[in-house]
């Protein structure tokens, strides 16, 4: 929908490669200006800002550690200097490691409710006030089907995680309502495509429809999500997994 969200700011966490770049060029697509957040990857941010612009749309690339609260909140005065407003939050960076029960380390556990549910707090509390102020607002996190499925191992800490992003999604989408401002939750199945060193082998799952899924594939539901048509739909979790969960 090629101007829908003419106007409008993006910021995604996690934005430099996988679902994460795939949204950047999704909500781009649909006019909106995309901040892409990334902690370490710039380069690889740099080229989904170079590629955004040379389709004529406007990025900027924010490095910031989501986890860190003067970061974030450096990285929304970026946004308010460049482009004076914030319209929609994709909660999406996230720690992919897999590593047995006993063996992971408090640090371990830490980082990765950091980065999953504290990240997401954090860029959610700097983004709702700007968008109370603009009388409109989409927050969209990202979800996880191993709380789901009784075949992944190695996940504790991550799961644990993203099941405090599904609650968070629902607190939050009741106490704005009434704002004008919707919170989801798409919760991705198995993706195919290159993977982080540390997220180890994907897991082996039947998947219905015959095939893994693709970063387009999330994408397309982000951006579904974002759309002024959307508002009705607020509090949601919307599975993306090709009938790997039937929830």
């Amino acid at each position: 929908m090629p101007g829908s969200l003419d106007g409008k700011v993006a910021l995604i966490t996690g934005a430099a490669r996988r679902n994460g770049r795939a949204m950047a060029h999704a909500l781009a697509a649909d006019g909106a200006a995309v901040v892409i957040n990334t902690r370490r990857s710039v380069e690889e941010a740099k080229q989904v800002r170079a590629d955004i612009e040379a389709k004529g749309g406007r990025a900027l690339v924010c490095v910031a550690d989501i986890t860190d609260e003067e970061a974030v909140a450096r990285m929304f005065g970026e946004i308010d200097a460049r482009f004076g407003r914030l319209d929609i939050l994709v909660n999406n960076a996230a720690d992919r490691a897999r590593i047995p029960f006993t063996e992971i380390t408090l640090a371990q556990w830490r980082q990765a409710t950091a980065i999953i549910l504290d990240g997401a707090f954090l860029c959610a509390r700097a983004a709702v006030p700007r968008m109370l102020k603009n009388g409109w607002g989409r927050i969209v996190n990202i979800g996880g089907v191993a709380i789901h499925l009784p075949n992944f191992s190695g996940r504790a800490h991550i799961s644990t995680a993203k099941a405090g992003v599904e609650g968070f999604t629902r607190a939050l989408a009741n106490e704005y309502a009434k704002c004008n401002i919707t919170v989801n939750c798409v919760v991705p199945g198995g993706i195919g495509g290159e993977r982080s060193k540390t997220a180890g082998e994907g897991a082996q799952l039947d998947i219905p429809i015959g095939r893994a899924g693709t970063f387009d594939d999330i994408a397309r539901v982000v951006r579904f999500l974002c759309q002024p048509e959307s508002s009705f739909i607020t509090g949601q979790l919307v599975h993306v997994n090709g009938g790997q969960y039937l929830g």
